[in-house]
């Protein structure tokens, strides 16, 4: 006769806890927002094209996440698996609310021509999907964040998930940068690019420090060091958000206003208005982190 020598080969409550259900419904609304776009909504061009990565992307690594919970697999992985669940909650909480206001904007239209009533019925459909996706992925966020005086994973605290909005916030301003944003025009504004970039860098080496769970084996303080690196970006965004204002919309160096002969899509005064308007929104999220670090203690095992 066999005896057994551990718990359940199988986790219920992986797919039975809130979070569990929060996922299964993840796994659901994104099959099938996939599927209506595939089949008769359609898409085209760059936009078209990230809603599905983001749709598919998001849908393959929650099954992941789902069948290592619920086999147990997720112990026999070189990962900090708390932490590896709450950045991807957060990323695609970011990526599918991206997706879920694109898709609809550049391909939803109220009339059938000359589209087709049925390719616009599943258009819609696609897009109701999409923003129940986002609701899913920011119902397992707000259930898995950190409380005040839990111990839990880094990356589940708000100076975790902040990090995660720091680096996204990032990538949009890098859309723009090379979006013919004419950033090459001055030295001060190739300094903001490099504030930019050093930032985005940082900032995934902690993510990936804590989601693969190494910060213990660092022969410096790992979390004193995180601190010190979000004090020097919030000075480094500071300059950012004075200079490249001052040499993009300065009457001396570039134009207060959006020149009137600009091609919609190809100008390079609105890149400039985005990439000024995320540099302040980044600042504000390394203040909102450099706050929040105060108040935490890192977990690397977790």
């Amino acid at each position: 006769m066999m005896e057994s020598t551990g718990g359940p080969y199988l986790n219920t409550a992986a797919v039975t806890s809130p979070v569990g259900i929060a996922r299964l419904l993840q796994m659901t609304f994104g099959c099938t927002t996939f599927s209506l776009v595939a089949h008769q909504g359609g898409f085209s061009a760059a936009y078209g094209t990230f809603c599905m990565f983001v749709w598919t992307f998001c849908f393959a690594i929650t099954v992941f996440i789902i069948t290592c919970e619920f086999t147990h697999l997720h112990s026999c992985l070189s990962l900090s698996w708390g932490n590896f669940t709450a950045a991807f909650a957060m990323l695609a909480t970011l990526m599918s609310v991206t997706a879920a206001v694109i898709y609809p904007l550049y391909f939803v239209q109220v009339g059938c021509y000359p589209i087709g009533c049925e390719v616009r019925d599943f258009r819609i459909a696609a897009s109701v999907f999409a923003g129940l996706l986002f609701v899913a992925y920011a119902a397992e966020v707000f259930l898995t964040r950190a409380k005040p005086g839990q111990v839990t994973s880094y990356m589940a605290t708000i100076s975790g998930l902040l990090k995660i909005v720091q680096a996204f916030v990032a990538c949009i301003i890098f859309g723009a940068l090379v979006n013919d944003s004419q950033y090459g025009k001055h030295v001060a504004t190739q300094w903001c690019v490099a504030v930019y970039s050093f930032c985005f860098v940082v900032t995934v080496v902690v993510v990936a420090f804590s989601v693969t769970g190494k910060t213990a084996l660092l022969w410096f303080p790992f979390e004193r060091s995180v601190v010190i690196y979000t004090f020097g970006a919030v000075l480094l965004y500071v300059s950012a958000a004075v200079i490249w204002p001052v040499f993009c919309f300065d009457s001396k160096y570039g134009s207060p206003q959006r020149p009137s002969l600009c091609a919609k899509g190809k100008c390079p005064w609105d890149s400039q208005l985005v990439i000024a308007i995320f540099t302040y929104v980044n600042l504000l999220l390394y203040v909102l982190d450099l706050a929040y670090s105060q108040r935490i203690r890192f977990v690397s095992h977790l």
